[in-house]
C-alpha cells in the first residue's frame, strides 16, 4: 500500500509540474495585462514601474521559479482585476463553487444509481422505458438550454425561485455558507439541478447497463443455484461488483463538476469559480488563470488517488494480489 501511494504521489507530482508550466507559459499568450491595468493614456514610465513592480521584466525562468515557488506556498500573485491577492480571491469564490458541485453530486449518485439499479433489475417495465426517455432527454439538451427554461419556468412564470445571485450567507470562520439560509438554499435548487441533470442521466445509464451485464454473469446464476434469496443476489453481489466502474466515472465526473461548472455558473451569475475564470479570462488576469489551472488539476490528482484507494474496499481482487 505505502508503495503503491508513492508511485501516485510521484504520478501526481509530475503533472502538477507540466501544468504549472503550461499555466506559466499563458503569460506569453493572453497578452499585456500592463494596456488594461494602467489605461490607455499612461505613459511609458508609467508602464514600465508597473511592469516592475509586478515582476514582469524580468527573464522567463526566474519569473517561473518565483511562481512555482509562491504557488508552493498558497501565494500566486496579486490579480490583475481585482488588485488583490489571487489566493484571497480564489478563497472568496471556493466556497460558492464547492458547495454548488457536492450538492449536485450527491443529487446526480443518490438518484441516478437507484434509477439504474431499478431499470437493471426490470429492463422491460414501463417505468424504465420511461426512465431511459427521460435519461436520453437530459444527455441531449446542454446545460445552459436547460439552465434558461428552468429560469423560464421556476423564476420568471412561477416567480418560485431567485433567476441568479447566490442569497444570503453566512461566514463561518473562513468558510462563507449558503446553506444555513433560506434564501441560499432557494437559489441553489435550479443551478443545482442543472449541473446535475447530466451527470444523473450518466449514472443512471452506466449503473443499468452494469447491472444488466452483473445478472448475467457466472457467480450470479451460480448463487442462485445455492438458493440465495433474490435481495441478496441483487444487493449484497450484484450492486456492489456494479460499484466497481461508477466509482471512477463518478470520481472524474465529481471533478469535472468543479472544474467545468462555469456554463452553470453563468447562466445563473453564481459567484464560484466559473464565474470568476470567465472574468479573469475576458480581462486578461493571468495570475487566477494560472492559479484555476493549478487547483484543478491537484483536484484531479487527488480525486484520482481517492478512487484508486476506494478500488481496495471495493474489489477485493485487488487486495489478493497486492
Amino acid at each position: 500500500m505505502l508503495r503503491f501511494l508513492l508511485g501516485r504521489l510521484a504520478n501526481g507530482a509530475i503533472v502538477m509540474v507540466l501544468v504549472s508550466m503550461l499555466s506559466f507559459a499563458l503569460f506569453n499568450f493572453i497578452g499585456d495585462p500592463i494596456s488594461n491595468l494602467v489605461g490607455e493614456n499612461a505613459t511609458v514610465s508609467e508602464r514600465d514601474a508597473m511592469r516592475k513592480s509586478l515582476g514582469l521584466d524580468q527573464p522567463l525562468p526566474l519569473q517561473y521559479l518565483k511562481f512555482v515557488g509562491r504557488a508552493v506556498q498558497g501565494e500566486f500573485g496579486v490579480s490583475y482585476r481585482n488588485i488583490e491577492p489571487v489566493s484571497r480571491v480564489i478563497a472568496s469564490r471556493l466556497p460558492a463553487t464547492l458547495e454548488l458541485s457536492l450538492i449536485a453530486a450527491v443529487l446526480a449518485l443518490g438518484v441516478g444509481i437507484p434509477m439504474g439499479v431499478y431499470a437493471g433489475l426490470h429492463p422491460r417495465s414501463l417505468l424504465t422505458r420511461g426512465l431511459q426517455v427521460i435519461s436520453l432527454i437530459g444527455i441531449s439538451v446542454p446545460s445552459f438550454v436547460t439552465g434558461i427554461i428552468l429560469i423560464l419556468v421556476f423564476s420568471i412564470s412561477l416567480n418560485w425561485l431567485p433567476s441568479f445571485g447566490r442569497g444570503d450567507t453566512v461566514l463561518l470562520g473562513v468558510w462563507n455558507t449558503g446553506l444555513l439560509t433560506v434564501s441560499g438554499w432557494k437559489s441553489l435548487v435550479m443551478p443545482a439541478v442543472t449541473l446535475a441533470l447530466f451527470q444523473l442521466t450518466l449514472f443512471m445509464r452506466l449503473t443499468r447497463t452494469q447491472m444488466m451485464e452483473v445478472l448475467r454473469s457466472e457467480y450470479i446464476k451460480f448463487a442462485r443455484a445455492r438458493g440465495l434469496r433474490e435481495r441478496s443476489i441483487n444487493f449484497r453481489h450484484a450492486l456492489r461488483n456494479t460499484l466497481i466502474p461508477i466509482i471512477t466515472v463518478a470520481g472524474l465526473q465529481l471533478g469535472s463538476m468543479i472544474a467545468f461548472s462555469i456554463i452553470t455558473e453563468t447562466v445563473f451569475q453564481w459567484p464560484g469559480l466559473g464565474l470568476l475564470i470567465i472574468q479573469a479570462i475576458s480581462f486578461g488576469d493571468v495570475p487566477v488563470i494560472a492559479a484555476y489551472l493549478l487547483l484543478i488539476a491537484l483536484l484531479f490528482v487527488l480525486i484520482n488517488m481517492v478512487v484508486d484507494l476506494l478500488y481496495f474496499a471495493v474489489d477485493p481482487r485487488l487486495r489478493v494480489q497486492r
